[in-house]
């Protein structure tokens, strides 16, 4: 099988994916003349749910292009905030438990695994209940049976939250979902200062913790404006 050269230039923001060869512009490297474009991009490191525009010689194309011999490559980083899926519903990873129940906190529908029930599995619900999976582990993104997915670049939860924010820009309704199971939360009577899981059961109420979660929702707020 004879093999052709590409030029290849990938954002800064992909940079933390690839090898240090190929951080610079105008890198270039071989391919097959038979393998799609997408497929070169994710054997360099590079997940497609963080790939945006995929330009050829400036033209877009989609990721089942062939590259041929000589062609210019411009990988682009995903679009902020990138055009979402309504309604907006994630899949979180075993090592994201925190994000879950912060996103939860804001009024996100969150599904959180734990225990961890594998890839295959996660990559199945994904797709049966159209949930965005998020996760750190590039391998599971590149599963094809995935509904859609997003790369979780930091390990601290506060700045996994602004990315998932600024990424998807989502509505919010901070107060209104149970942080341990998800469920949604109705207001008990009489005293409307507690809240009680429709799912599970569990009473809400402002304790010691409540300033600490206030805190995270006003800044959550900063960071995605809100219709109206």
């Amino acid at each position: 099988m004879s093999e052709s050269g590409i030029t290849i230039e990938f954002a800064p923001e992909l940079h933390v994916f690839v090898a240090a060869a190929l951080r610079n512009g105008g890198a270039v490297v071989r391919t097959d003349g038979v393998s799609s474009l997408g497929h070169a991009v994710e054997s360099m490191g590079v997940p497609l749910t963080e790939v945006g525009e995929l330009l050829v010689d400036g033209r877009p194309v989609r990721p089942a292009h062939v590259p041929a011999t000589g062609e210019s490559i411009e990988v682009r980083a995903v679009a902020r905030p990138q055009p979402r899926t309504e309604p907006l519903r994630f899949l979180l990873d075993i090592h994201l438990g925190t994000l879950a129940r912060r996103l939860r906190l804001l009024g996100l529908d969150a599904a959180y695994e734990n225990p961890d029930i594998g890839d295959a599995a996660l990559a199945t619900r994904s797709a049966a209940e159209h949930r965005i999976l998020l996760s750190r582990d590039r391998g599971l993104l590149r599963r094809r049976e995935i509904f859609a997915g997003a790369y979780i670049y930091s390990h601290r939860p506060p700045e996994q939250l602004d990315d998932v924010l600024t990424r998807f820009a989502p509505p919010l309704a901070p107060w209104t979902r149970c942080t341990t199971c998800n469920g949604l939360l109705r207001s008990t009577t009489p005293d409307p200062t507690l809240a009680r899981c429709t799912t599970c059961g569990q009473t809400y109420w402002k304790g010691a913790h409540h300033a600490r979660l206030n805190a995270i929702v006003t800044h959550a707020l900063t960071q995605v404006p809100q219709p109206g």
